[in-house]
């Protein structure tokens, strides 16, 4: 089953890592703007990124984050939750500061950025109910491996969850 899914991460740091992630074969992912389109977007202001995002997600059943040092907290990447959340889409994080970026190195492990989410009358923790997968190795090839042999089965996770609320 291909599964149809929106990557959010925090560009500049973390493009060649999300390349890796969106080149795996168990997934479609949304097409992602040149770094020439996304200047455009941005000096277009917040309501030409807003509409962008929205455009992006649509059609999507899941919006994984790929996590990063500092992708927790960034103004778009809340949107995005946010966004993905609202319009009842599967919630996902997976942490990628142990894959290699373009220049061999890795980074360090970012916070949770569904922190401070809260959702429902009772105000549940959104930490508490999206999950963020952490490969539990250090060695890139291995994190990459992990990746790849669990995130259709963490997407399809995830969709049920967020079918639950």
């Amino acid at each position: 089953m291909t599964r149809r899914v929106f990557f959010s991460f925090h560009y500049v740091p973390d493009n060649w890592r999300a390349a890796q992630v969106r080149n795996i074969g168990a997934i479609e992912g949304n097409v992602p703007a040149s770094d020439n389109d996304w200047e455009t977007i941005k000096n277009s202001g917040d309501t030409a990124i807003e509409n962008w995002i929205k455009g992006q997600l649509k059609g999507r059943t899941c919006t994984i984050v790929l996590v990063g040092t500092n992708t927790a907290g960034r103004k778009w990447i809340n949107y995005e939750i946010k966004e993905s959340w609202n319009s009842g889409k599967g919630l996902v994080g997976i942490h990628i500061h142990n894959l290699k970026d373009r220049a061999g190195n890795q980074s360090g492990k970012g916070s949770n950025p569904f922190s401070g989410f809260t959702v429902g009358s009772d105000k549940k923790p959104l930490s508490n109910i999206v999950k963020l997968y952490d490969p539990p190795y250090s060695i890139s090839t291995n994190v990459y491996d992990y990746i790849k042999n669990n995130i259709a089965t963490w997407i399809d996770e995830a969709i049920e969850i967020r079918n639950k609320y």
